[in-house]
C-alpha cells in the first residue's frame, strides 16, 4: 500500500464534485449496460480523477489549502508513481472491461491533465487556455467519454445533436465553477507564477464571471430539457438548483463587504451544495427518464 500523505493527495472524495457529468451522461444513455456503467463509474472516479489530482498535487506542492484538503501534507515521490500507476490501471481496465475507444479517451484526458500541471508545459499558468482546457476536458470530453463507455458506442454514434448540446452544457457548467475553485488560492498561485483566470480578473469579478455563466447554463439546461424531453424537467431543474443560487448570492454579498470571505470553507461549501443539487437532479432524471421509477412502482 501507499502512505497516508499520498492517499490524501489523491483526493478521492473530491470526485463527488465531478459526478454530475457522469450522471448526466448516464441519464441520456439509451444502451446502458449495467456492467459497463459500473466499470465506467469506477474507472473514472476511483482511478482517472485521483490520478489527475495526485499528479497535480505533486507538481504544485501546495502549502495552503487545495480542493478537498484544508492542510495538504508534503508530497513525496511516491505520489508521482502512484498517480502514473492509477492512470495506467485506468487504461488497462478500460480496454479489458469497456472498449478501446473509451481507453484511448482516458489516455487523452490523462495527457491533458499532465500538461495542465507539468512545469514544462503547465497550462495552469495561462489563464484563458488553462480555463478553457479544464472546461472542455472535464466537461464535454468527459461527458462523451462516459457516453461512449456506457453505451459501447463509436464516436460517430455518440456525437448526436442532443449529446453535443448536453456535452457543451457540461463544459459551460465547469467554466462557471472552475474559477470559483481558484478564488482562495491567489496568494499561492501568485508565488508560483500561475496566472489563473480568477487571478486575472480579481475576486469580485470572478463572482461576476461565474454568476453570468451560471445564468447562461441555467437557461441552457432549462431549454435542453424543454426541447428534448418535457417542460416538467425544466421546472424540477430550477427547483433543484435554487439552494445553490441562494448560497452563491449570499456568499457574494459577504465578499462584497470583505474579500476575506473568499476563503476555502465557503468555496468547498459552494462546491458541495452545487454538486449535491445536480447529483440529486440527474439521479432523479435518470430514474424517471429510463422509466425505472415506473418499474419500481409496479
Amino acid at each position: 500500500m501507499f502512505s497516508w500523505s499520498t492517499w490524501l493527495h489523491l483526493r478521492v472524495p473530491f470526485s463527488f464534485f465531478l459526478l454530475p457529468v457522469f450522471l448526466f451522461s448516464l441519464a441520456l444513455s439509451p444502451n446502458a449496460g449495467i456492467a459497463r456503467t459500473v466499470w465506467v463509474f469506477v474507472i473514472v472516479h476511483f482511478f482517472l480523477y485521483p490520478a489527475s489530482n495526485g499528479y497535480n498535487s505533486y507538481f504544485d506542492r501546495d502549502e495552503e489549502s487545495i480542493g478537498g484538503l484544508r492542510n495538504p501534507p508534503q508530497v513525496t515521490p511516491e505520489l508521482y508513481r502512484v498517480a502514473l500507476a492509477l492512470d495506467a490501471i485506468a487504461i488497462i481496465l478500460g480496454v479489458v472491461f469497456v472498449n478501446v475507444l473509451f481507453a484511448i479517451m482516458l489516455l487523452i484526458y490523462g495527457l491533458v491533465s499532465k500538461a495542465y500541471s507539468h512545469p514544462s508545459i503547465r497550462l495552469k499558468k495561462y489563464p484563458i487556455i488553462g480555463w478553457l482546457a479544464a472546461g472542455f476536458f472535464q466537461g464535454f470530453f468527459t461527458f462523451i467519454m462516459c457516453y461512449v463507455g456506457i453505451n459501447n458506442y463509436s464516436l460517430g454514434e455518440a456525437l448526436t445533436r442532443m449529446t453535443t448540446y448536453a456535452g457543451l452544457l457540461t463544459s459551460w457548467m465547469l467554466l462557471g465553477s472552475f474559477p470559483m475553485t481558484q478564488i482562495y488560492q491567489h496568494g499561492e498561485d501568485g508565488r508560483r507564477g500561475d496566472m489563473t483566470i480568477s487571478r486575472l480578473v480579481g475576486i469580485i469579478a470572478t463572482f461576476h464571471l461565474a454568476g453570468t455563466i451560471f445564468l447562461l447554463v441555467f437557461v441552457g439546461f432549462a431549454s435542453f430539457f424543454g426541447f428534448y424531453f418535457s417542460a416538467q424537467y425544466s421546472v424540477i431543474f430550477t427547483i433543484a438548483m435554487f439552494p445553490m443560487a441562494v448560497y452563491f448570492v449570499l456568499w457574494y454579498m459577504q465578499v462584497r463587504q470583505s474579500e476575506i470571505a473568499a476563503d476555502y470553507d465557503h468555496t468547498m461549501r459552494l462546491n458541495f451544495v452545487s454538486a449535491t443539487c445536480m447529483n440529486v437532479f440527474f439521479l432523479f432524471f435518470f430514474f424517471d427518464n429510463q422509466n425505472i421509477l415506473d418499474t419500481l412502482a409496479n
